[in-house]
């Protein structure tokens, strides 16, 4: 039986990530079989609302479903990311006693032969971004809308459907013939541009006229698509799924590892940038790298793009990447969980802690994180009013004075499941806060999110939100199940090396 996790690499590690966290931050829990039990709890009931989403009929998931889980309410549309996320969260269910092993696979299976059947882009294997799930029809108007879609196919939702297939042919071997059949035949080469060393956010194969589009072939298709005129141009973001699953198939240069930014320079060329970054340049393979972070609270870190956290902790729900880079990823996510708390405990004061995309409980969906963390000047924002950090950009542009009070600030539950590695005892505090306080856990388990001073909450449950908790309580629960399942072979062999090049200009100023 695992124990309760403690440190992320090494008590070193663990004592850089949180010797100065103030006992309100840190939350140190003392009974771990209490909070094995908790955690069994949020399982049991976070896997009804996974099923509550699917479609027996076809086995795929809805995006979205009520507090209530009636079926009348789902959203009536799905993506390569969402059955993914059911995939992965039915081995969870298995590997944790909530269903049997035969049902697992009766629902794998049934999964598995819908999406064989999905229309897709024939030559690169990859699958749109929106279908029916009552019917595995490509969708070509939104239900709720009633606008019109244009079929995109998209790198990073490719990715996680693609990690899906494997893990699913890793945990239930009898099925590995249909799902690596799918999985084999998605080229995420057709996603990497050579001239940039970097993937685009993904292609449509017919004009979409706007937003000005780029023709090219990057993988041999015989035909020109339409690919998205932006990069994946960060480094701590989710889309690097894509990019280790390109590389380890051999579809992406392993070179492509070093391609993407940890921070932009250090040139007032970048000044539209968060804030200045400290580092140093470097070279791997070939490839010239500026090893910056961003200053933040006495740390330095290498942000992600908006400073939410599922573009840093998502990934490492399936790839180890602290293990495979302990001077690099080993560093920089517990300084990266550390921030997220900072920003709820101490400098926004809301008392509560976790920025990510969620829905809003206002009513629609909105990507919420903390500013500072993030590469893009106007950042993310963790309150409803969105108050934002101007930080200067020291000898290329000034900044305005920073806030003195937040708003009313949005945290999501499924942002403190992906810190629970990182940061066991505040992730643990954290959710049973959640739950004392506001009426924010429902019979799917914790609902989408709250907003903390006016104590509204967003009463559904998202499929790559309940996913993404299910994928933290495998790993937890059952010895890090969805690591072991997808990170062995080729991705470890082709991206663990990469990993271990690499030093990090993440630590501490204070």
């Amino acid at each position: 039986m695992r124990r309760f996790h403690t440190a992320v690499a090494t008590a070193a590690v663990a004592a850089l990530a949180f010797c100065a966290l103030p006992a309100s931050a840190t939350g140190a829990t003392s009974d771990q079989g209490a909070d094995r039990r908790q955690l069994r709890t949020w399982a049991a009931d976070t896997w009804r609302s996974l099923d509550a989403l699917v479609v027996e009929e076809t086995g795929l998931p809805d995006d979205n479903i009520a507090g209530d889980l009636n079926p009348d309410s789902r959203g009536g549309y799905t993506s390569p990311t969402n059955i993914g996320a059911y995939l992965w969260s039915t081995v969870v269910a298995r590997d944790t006693g909530l269903i049997s092993a035969r049902e697992a696979r009766r629902r794998l299976a049934t999964t598995l032969d819908t999406v064989a059947g999905l229309e897709k882009h024939e030559p690169s294997g990859m699958f749109y971004n929106w279908y029916d799930p009552a019917t595995g029809a490509k969708l070509l108007e939104f239900p709720t809308s009633g606008d019109p879609v244009k079929p995109f196919l998209s790198s990073v939702d490719n990715g996680w459907l693609a990690t899906g297939l494997l893990l699913t042919a890793r945990a239930e071997p009898s099925l590995a013939g249909e799902a690596d059949a799918v999985r084999e035949q998605m080229n995420f080469g057709c996603y990497y541009d050579p001239a940039q060393n970097q993937i685009r956010g993904g292609f449509w194969d017919d004009d979409p006229q706007e937003p000005a589009p780029v023709a090219d072939d990057y993988c041999g298709m015989g035909t020109d698509v339409w690919y998205t005129g932006h990069h994946y141009g960060a480094f701590n973001t989710e889309p690097r799924i894509a990019s280790y699953l390109g590389i380890a198939a051999g579809q992406i240069p392993a070179k492509h590892y070093f391609g993407t930014y940890r921070t932009f320079p250090d040139s007032c060329d970048w000044d539209w940038t968060e804030t200045r970054p400290t580092g140093q340049w470097a070279e791997y393979l070939g490839v010239p790298v500026f090893e910056g972070a961003l200053p933040y609270r006495g740390m330095r870190i290498v942000p992600t793009w908006g400073g939410s956290m599922f573009e840093a902790l998502m990934v490492p729900l399936f790839v180890p990447e602290e293990k495979w880079g302990p001077r690099s990823w080993g560093r920089n996510h517990p300084l990266y969980v550390r921030g997220q708390i900072e920003h709820g405990m101490q400098e926004a004061g809301y008392g509560y802690w976790g920025f990510s995309p969620s829905n809003n409980p206002a009513g629609g969906y909105r990507e919420y994180g903390v500013d500072q963390l993030g590469l893009d000047g106007p950042g993310y924002t963790t309150d409803q009013e969105r108050t934002a950090v101007d930080q200067p950009y020291e000898g290329c542009r000034e900044g305005s004075p920073a806030p003195t009070e937040y708003g009313d600030g949005v945290v999501t539950p499924h942002a403190s499941f992906l810190a629970l590695r990182y940061a066991p005892g505040a992730a643990m505090t954290n959710l049973r806060a959640i739950t004392r306080d506001f009426d924010a856990y429902g019979p799917g388990g914790f609902y989408d999110a709250v907003a903390v001073r006016s104590g509204q909450v967003s009463q559904r449950y998202l499929a790559l939100d309940q996913g993404m908790i299910m994928a933290a309580l495998g790993n937890e629960l059952a010895d890090d199940a969805m690591r072991r399942y997808v990170s062995r072979g080729a991705l470890e062999r082709e991206v663990r090396p990469l990993m271990a090049m690499e030093t990090f200009a993440v630590g501490w100023d204070r």
